[in-house]
């Protein structure tokens, strides 16, 4: 891999620097002369690049906090101000939010694409940052001109709907708003960790920091938004409400991250990596009557003019595993000429066999995750009718509001991720002797735990709660006598799980997706929150219909009272039981990336 840093001292001078490296690289790629490539690879080795590592966090933490701030304070009220404002039934607006969370999520794999084969993590973030911008700034200028929302119900409650214009304007600020997220979010933590030389101890140490305090710091926002800005979009006014993440997406995040430019290290894209894909697929098929010997070492090419410029045949020992596609690496007949692949679609370098490879064994890790993350779900839904329906007073006048129950859960990784970083970490180090503390699939494997124990406990706390409603039927709107506090021990316990799984699985795919795929990798998360908010839609229409028969109560009644809310999170515990035993038995064949060097190729061990 090859890294580009940027020298000017002006941060427009800068951002074009960044924007030329894949026009640079295509120069490069393109010279029909093998001689000419190696002697411009030879002075780009002679070129000593030192990473900034922590010196650039201050502007990447920066942007992302007050990018988190601005897009979260936005979104965190949105169903209330669809509701209020535009007047929509509430199904409907919790369909319009579903489908436009559900896209941005999908959406983050062809952002993630689009930085890691052509623009380049860097302009990725810049350009989605501007459409973000654009996105907010309309839903802002949606709640300060009244023209642009349905006028308020009259004094009979009778209220008009929005027009076609009024909706396809607040749409479009959506879109662009889903747009600029889709680029921000799966870029700017492998933009982060490109700061770090991983080729070093104490670089790989900081990468493990640097994964805390991201998640810490994403998270500390998000709490700051549920407390003061949804305040003040409720009791306030949305125009201010809005105005403020979007004034300080302006004139903070954007310019903060242009500040640091003269300091980053970009890496350049890596090409059509699905092209990449494609051929080493259809080179292994053309060769599928060939035989390889587990022992044997593949003669092929380490990298090809697309790559580095650099044509070298060498002997490396390939992965033990995937013998089919190690077969597009397999040098027969003619296939090389002056030491470059002929036919692309026939010999593949192999780099581009490896990167296949290791995609490859991640998959069946990732398909677990969809799974793991239904009891996230929950806490924006079910577990906010729970707390509905116990006593939320805070002394005597204070009344917390249901749906601040997720600061009880961002309130512990907010804890634990700075204390795990600096007192349990480096004592685990010292017992285990490994860099990571908790190797990371074992991390993984915690978290699942702690997401099964999660909604164990909460069926518990539902029939306790549940029993006390039924014996105190007069208490007004069925309210138990119970506190929300009650909920803390589920909360804490899928905060511990979201610290362990959810944060295991980011620095996973980090770790052990190709160099040029890291932004690819790191959108895969979301991916796996689509996944799980597509997959509890299912859990709950199939239990909807096959429950509340034979006299017997619905599970998910509108009335939580009546129904059996207890039974639905014990099926979830059960879900993410069987969810447990499939990881187990994919991580226990799994064998980590190794290799410390940019670039490097290594076999699993």
């Amino acid at each position: 891999m090859v890294w580009k840093r940027t020298r000017s001292p002006h941060f427009l001078s800068n951002f074009f620097c960044c924007c030329c490296c894949r026009s640079k690289r295509t120069a490069h790629s393109s010279s029909s002369s093998s001689e000419a490539s190696l002697l411009l690879q030879k002075e780009e080795d002679d070129v000593v690049i030192t990473k900034p590592g922590w010196k650039a966090m201050p502007y990447i933490l920066g942007n992302e906090a007050v990018e988190k701030m601005a897009t979260y304070g936005l979104t965190t009220n949105l169903m209330v101000y669809l509701v209020r404002e535009y007047h929509m039934d509430q199904v409907f607006a919790a369909n319009l939010l579903s489908m436009w969370i559900c896209a941005l999520c999908l959406f983050t794999v062809l952002g993630a694409s689009l930085a890691d084969t052509y623009l380049g993590k860097f302009r990725t973030i810049l350009f989605a940052s501007f459409a973000s911008l654009l996105g907010m700034t309309t839903i802002t200028v949606t709640a300060s001109v009244p023209q642009l929302r349905p006028p308020p119900c009259d004094l009979g409650q009778h209220c008009i709907s929005s027009t076609k214009i009024q909706l396809w304007i607040l749409i479009m600020g959506l879109s662009w708003l889903g747009i600029g997220s889709a680029g921000i979010r799966p870029c700017s933590l492998p933009f982060g960790l490109d700061q770090f030389d991983t080729s070093t101890v104490e670089g790989r140490l900081a990468t493990h920091s640097f994964l805390n305090w991201y998640y810490t710091s994403g998270t500390l926002v998000v709490l700051i938004n549920q407390v003061f800005l949804v305040y003040i979009q409720d009791s306030v006014s949305w125009a201010l409400g809005f105005g403020i993440p979007t004034l300080l997406m302006m004139l903070c995040a954007i310019p903060l991250f242009l500040v640091g430019s003269n300091i980053y290290v970009c890496v350049k894209p890596g090409g059509s990596i699905f092209l990449s894909f494609a051929q080493v697929l259809v080179a292994a098929y053309k060769k599928r009557h060939l035989k390889v010997l587990n022992d044997e070492r593949v003669q092929g090419v380490l990298f090809d003019g697309s790559l580095d410029g650099n044509a070298v045949v060498s002997k490396l020992p390939l992965s033990t595993q995937s013998s089919f596609l190690k077969k597009a690496a397999l040098v027969v007949d003619n296939d090389l000429k002056d030491g470059l692949s002929v036919n692309a679609w026939r010999l593949c370098t192999i780099q581009q066999v490896e990167d296949v490879m290791y995609v490859k064994k991640t998959l069946p890790i990732w398909a677990s995750g969809g799974i793991f993350l239904l009891a996230f779900v929950q806490e924006g839904t079910f577990m906010v009718s729970q707390a509905l329906k116990m006593d939320r007073h805070i002394g005597t006048k204070l009344q917390m509001p249901a749906g601040a129950i997720k600061m009880m859960s961002l309130s512990i990784i907010i804890i634990w991720l700075p204390l795990y970083d600096r007192v349990i970490q480096p004592a685990l180090k010292r017992i285990t002797k490994s860099e990571d503390g908790i190797p990371t699939l074992k991390k993984i494997g915690i978290g699942y735990i702690f997401s099964i124990l999660c909604m164990l406990v909460a069926g518990l706390v539902e029939q306790q709660r549940r029993t006390l409603a039924t014996l105190h039927g007069e208490s007004p709107n069925g309210v138990a006598p119970i506190s929300v506090f009650w909920l803390f021990p589920q909360l804490v316990l899928l905060g511990l799980s979201e610290v362990f799984g959810a944060l295991g699985h980011i620095e996973f795919y980090n770790k052990e997706f190709p160099e040029k795929m890291k932004s690819i990798g790191n959108s895969l998360i979301y991916l796996c929150m689509a996944g799980a908010t597509y997959l509890s839609s299912l859990v709950v229409t199939i239990v909807h219909s096959f429950t509340g028969k034979h006299g017997q109560p619905n599970w998910l009644d509108n009335d939580i009272n009546a129904g059996r809310l207890d039974y639905f999170y014990f099926l979830l515990a059960g879900l993410g039981l069987l969810n447990f035993v499939y990881f187990l038995f994919c991580a226990c064949g799994y064998s980590y990336k190794v290799g410390l060097k940019t670039g490097e190729i290594v076999p699993d061990v």
